[in-house]
C-alpha cells in the first residue's frame, strides 16, 4: 500500500493533517495528542514520532485563538533595574513557568499614563493576565483595573473597596521596626531620607516615621527629614542636603538604593557608620549584604509578595468568578553592621603631638 500524500501549508510547513497521515491515525486523534489532551499510549507514541519525523511545529497563534489563551503573563513595575523588583520578578517567573506560561516584563518609569495605557491595552488580550506594582494609584488606575477584560493582580496598597486581587505589605510598620531598633541602641536624633511624597510608599513611610517618633516621645525635627527619589543618585543628594544642615546620629532610608547613596554621602562627609551615624534601609535587597558595612534593612517581603501575586493570578485565570482577595506580607528587620548593636562610645579626642613643642 502506498503512503498517504502528506498535506502541508502554503509555505510548506507540515500540519496536523501531515502528522495524522504519517502516524496512520485520525486527524482528531493527532490533534488531541498534539494539544496535550492525550490518547492511548500507542497513539501518543505514533503521533509524537510522526511529528518529530516531519518537523511539525505547533501554530501558537492559531492555538491561542482557539483556546483564548496566549500562554503569556505580564508584569509591570516602575524600574526593572531596582533590586526589589528583580527579587519580585524572579519569584513571579518561577510560579508562572510552573504553569507552562512565559513572563513579559514592562518598565513604566512610575508614569501613570504608561501604566493605564498598559491596562487598557489588555482589551486586545495579548496576555492571559497581568501583575502590576504601581507606586502611584489614581482614579484612572482603578477604572482601568476594574474594566480589564483579563485578570489583574496589584502588588501594593489599594483602597479597602477596590474590587481587585491585591497583595500588600505594611510600610508604616516597617519604618516603625527601624525606628524601634535605633531607639533601642540609644539613638535619638534619627533622620529620615524618603522618596517622593506623592507616591503610595512615600506617603506611608513618612507617616510611619512620624508616628514611630511620637510613640517614643521624640520631638520631630523637620530638619532631620529629607525627600528625594527612590534611586541611588537622588538618595545620595538628599542625604547630603540633610547632613549639610543638621547632625543626626542615625538615618532611616525609604529603600536600599537610597541607603547606599546615604552611606556614600556619610563616608564622604567623614562620618563613621555606625559609630557616628547608624543607618537602616528598606526592602532588604541583595545590595544590603553587598555593602561595607553591611546594611541593616527592613524586609518588605518582595519575593513573597511576588509569589503570592502570581498564585492569585493563576487562580483567577482558572476561576474568573472568584471574589476579590487581599493578602498581606508582614515586614521584618534584618540587623547588620550598619546600625550596630548599641550606641558606640564617642570618638576619643585627638592628642596633640609633643614633637616640636618648645618648653
Amino acid at each position: 500500500m502506498g503512503r498517504k500524500r502528506l498535506q502541508e501549508t502554503a509555505d510548506g510547513r507540515p500540519t496536523v493533517h501531515t502528522v495524522a497521515a504519517r502516524a496512520g491515525v485520525s486527524i482528531a486523534s493527532a490533534s488531541r495528542v498534539l494539544n496535550g489532551v492525550g490518547g492511548s499510549p500507542e497513539t501518543v507514541r505514533k503521533v509524537r514520532a510522526a511529528a518529530a519525523e516531519v518537523g511539525y511545529v505547533p501554530n501558537a497563534i492559531a492555538r491561542s485563538l482557539q483556546s483564548q489563551r496566549t500562554g503569556l503573563v505580564a508584569l509591570a513595575v516602575e524600574d526593572i533595574g531596582n533590586p526589589v523588583y528583580v527579587q519580585m520578578m524572579r519569584a513571579i517567573e518561577a510560579v508562572v513557568a510552573s504553569s507552562g506560561r512565559q513572563l513579559l516584563v514592562h518598565a513604566t518609569g512610575g508614569r501613570i499614563d504608561n501604566e493605564t495605557a498598559l491596562l487598557r491595552r489588555l482589551a486586545n488580550r495579548y496576555v492571559d493576565g497581568m501583575i502590576v506594582s504601581p507606586i502611584r494609584v489614581t482614579d484612572d488606575h482603578l477604572a482601568a483595573l476594574v474594566a480589564s477584560p483579563v485578570p489583574v493582580v496589584v502588588v501594593g496598597q489599594l483602597g479597602a473597596d477596590a474590587a481587585v486581587d491585591n497583595v500588600r505589605t505594611d510600610s508604616r510598620q516597617g519604618v516603625a521596626l527601624a525606628v524601634d531598633h535605633l531607639v533601642s541602641t540609644g539613638r535619638r536624633r534619627i533622620g529620615f531620607v524618603n522618596g517622593p511624597l506623592d507616591t503610595v510608599p512615600g506617603t506611608a513611610r513618612d507617616a510611619g516615621f512620624r508616628a514611630a517618633l511620637a510613640r517614643h516621645g521624640i520631638t520631630l525635627d523637620e530638619d532631620l527629614i529629607e525627600v528625594g527619589d527612590f534611586q541611588y543618585a537622588a538618595g545620595r543628594a538628599a542625604a547630603e542636603r540633610l547632613l549639610a544642615r543638621t547632625d543626626p546620629d542615625a538615618l532611616v532610608c525609604a529603600n536600599d538604593l537610597i541607603a547606599v547613596g546615604a552611606l556614600h554621602a556619610l563616608l564622604a562627609a567623614g562620618r563613621r557608620v555606625p559609630e557616628d551615624v547608624a543607618l537602616v534601609g528598606m526592602d532588604d535587597t541583595e545590595l544590603a549584604q553587598m555593602m561595607f558595612p553591611q546594611l541593616s534593612s527592613v524586609s518588605l517581603g518582595s519575593a513573597e509578595r511576588g509569589r503570592r501575586a502570581a498564585e492569585l493570578l493563576l487562580q483567577r485565570i482558572a476561576e474568573p468568578a472568584l471574589p476579590p482577595r487581599r493578602e498581606q506580607v508582614l515586614p521584618s528587620l534584618a540587623v547588620r553592621a550598619s546600625s550596630g548593636p548599641t550606641l558606640p562610645a564617642p570618638r576619643p579626642p585627638s592628642r596633640p603631638s609633643s614633637e616640636g613643642v618648645i618648653s
